[in-house]
């Protein structure tokens, strides 16, 4: 468990980019055994959000102390990912669902995309294109599963970190190759992630 653990931490660093919106929204009292990871994971924000609302420069933490909650995404934002998450990384690793999460994260930061999650995961190309397969098939219509749920708070907790993943592709599917012109971050699974 902690070595997958682990690897989905090494994962989430090389494909995050920038933050959310990091207004205020809660208070955590640390207990013993917390870390910065924890309480991001456990609240659906990120460790360099919560870092920088509480002005700390280390992930030191103190018992008793009390961490201002930096604002996370709304529930209805936190299910479509998650059901974008189920409807994609069907089959996938866990680190796979957690990648996939994150390159839409990454996408709402990144000025080529909208600026929402709901206007990244429905975004349809002038061209007709939808930027996700389950949006165009009705498949992300389909309730999310626990695990895509962990994985997409996990993906916040994370948020803010490594190299910006944009895009993931599954090269023994697509049907046009454009996304291999990329320069590519990991291979999860059957999934190639790019920036």
């Amino acid at each position: 468990m902690k070595k997958m653990i682990t690897i989905v931490g090494i994962t989430a660093a090389l494909l995050c980019t920038g933050g959310l919106a990091t207004a205020a929204a809660g208070v955590h009292t640390v207990q013993t055994g917390d870390t910065l990871y924890k309480v991001g994971q456990t609240y659906g924000v990120s460790v360099e959000a919560l870092k920088q609302v509480n002005g700390k420069s280390s992930s030191v933490l103190y018992p008793g102390e009390q961490l201002t909650l930096p604002a996370s995404i709304s529930q209805a934002d936190k299910d479509l990912l998650a059901r974008l998450v189920t409807a994609e990384a069907k089959g996938e690793p866990y680190a796979g669902m957690v990648a996939v999460a994150t390159v839409v994260l990454n996408r709402v930061d990144h000025h080529d995309f909208p600026n929402t999650i709901r206007g990244v995961i429905e975004e349809v190309t002038p061209t007709g294109h939808y930027a996700f397969s389950p949006v165009k098939d009705g498949n992300i219509n389909q309730p999310a599963t626990e695990q895509a749920k962990r994985a997409v708070n996990e993906a916040l907790a994370f948020h803010g970190q490594g190299q910006g993943s944009l895009y993931f592709y599954n090269p023994a599917k697509a049907t046009n190759h454009w996304n291999a012109t990329r320069t590519e971050t990991v291979r999860i699974g059957d999934h190639v992630f790019a920036k």
